[in-house]
């Protein structure tokens, strides 16, 4: 079998592979969540945090490809399973049921600050073994910021 070899060393792999694993854990499930409230939200902004939400997922799919891509590329396995993702996530859990507009924007800027918090500790931790990455982890960050920004905004 044929396997990927790293261009970097075995101590700055470790600490990368980590850190893009986590990032893809933390992607995956900030997809399914914002997901999961498109899907139960109600109320009188219904439709924009509806919309709103459908960002989120399409940039959170968009990076967490990317993401195991450069795993990939690296040598390293992503692993995006749904037992991985369970047991590793940094987002707290969603209700189950219908959820009302304010409830769901309030579940987001909570969901999006715990994945910015994670994703800066993983820049950090990539500057010196990695520069490569990090610079992937800082694009991705201001992303998640940037949709961070946009949910505090709608709640006033």
């Amino acid at each position: 079998m044929y396997v990927v070899k790293s261009p970097l060393p075995e101590a700055d792999l470790k600490v990368v592979s980590e850190a893009l694993q986590g990032a893809l854990v933390d992607l995956v499930d900030l997809s399914l969540v914002a997901k999961q409230i498109h899907w139960n939200v109600i109320g009188p902004r219904f439709r924009s945090v509806h919309l709103q939400l459908d960002d989120v997922v399409e940039s959170a799919r968009q990076h967490m490809d990317t993401v195991a891509e450069r795993a990939s590329t690296l040598g390293v396995s992503p692993d995006g399973r749904a037992a991985t993702v369970a047991n590793s996530s940094g987002i707290g859990e969603i209700h189950a049921g219908w959820i009302k507009d304010e409830d769901a924007v309030g579940s987001m800027v909570d969901s999006l600050n715990a994945v910015i918090g994670r994703m800066r500790e993983r820049v950090a931790a990539t500057e010196t073994p990695d520069p490569v990455t990090q610079d992937l982890l800082i694009a991705i960050t201001a992303d998640l910021e940037k949709h961070h920004w946009m949910f505090q905004a709608a709640n006033g």
